[in-house]
């Protein structure tokens, strides 16, 4: 295991372990984040632990042309059941995904130093947020690093059935009329599997990332 020191450099992402994990400590400063996720490398850790960072081979990744939207989900569009917003209250969005409670997991990885740390991300542009509203309640949503043809995303949160599977639809097609190259979903997850994500190769999503 790496360990990070003030400098800001990574090591290859080819050190990564099996499970993807490639170096511990350092920071959550804007310029070490920014330069983790040009590389193909997240920050993923638990209150109380040190900050450890990944780059998982295979990728989890969807090309926004793969997109699946069920039956069932067309009609929920059709309904206007949803509204949904780009960018317009990113603050709300990281809060709930991180005090959102998940079954089977015991407690949230988003600490409140790097919800603070993505907090200072958006203000710099760089981190952004679908929000989704039934009448004037939020009740679903999801966040991400733009990296201006790829988007990162990191969590998301649903308060009503389907409304975080709304933003990432939303978040898709939106992407996609804007030319972007595809959204990283890092590791494999079944809900983002239904939606038409796949893996591919450490090294295929890092040529995406360069171009």
């Amino acid at each position: 295991m790496y360990l990070l020191s003030r400098a800001l450099v990574f090591p290859p992402v080819s050190l990564a372990n099996e499970d993807g994990l490639l170096a511990v400590g350092g920071d959550l400063s804007a310029e070490r984040l920014l330069l983790a996720y040009k590389n193909g490398i997240f920050p993923w850790y638990n209150q109380g632990e040190p900050i450890i960072w990944y780059s998982p081979n295979p990728r989890m990744v969807l090309f926004p042309k793969n997109l699946k939207i069920s039956k069932s989900m067309k009609q929920i569009i059709r309904k206007n059941k949803f509204r949904a917003t780009f960018n317009q209250n990113f603050s709300e969005v990281i809060s709930n995904c991180k005090n959102n409670y998940r079954e089977g997991q015991g407690g949230t990885w988003i600490t409140d130093e790097m919800e603070q740390a993505y907090i200072n991300l958006h203000k710099l542009g760089v981190a952004k947020s679908v929000e989704v509203w039934e009448g004037n309640e939020l009740v679903g949503g999801l966040y991400g690093i733009d990296l201006g043809h790829v988007f990162c995303g990191e969590s998301m949160f649903s308060k009503k059935s389907n409304a975080s599977k709304f933003a990432f639809i939303y978040l898709v097609q939106k992407l996609e009329k804007e030319n972007y190259k595809l959204i990283d979903c890092q590791v494999y997850n079944e809900h983002l599997a239904s939606l038409g994500a796949d893996e591919i190769s450490r090294s295929a999503f890092l040529t995406y990332l360069k171009k």
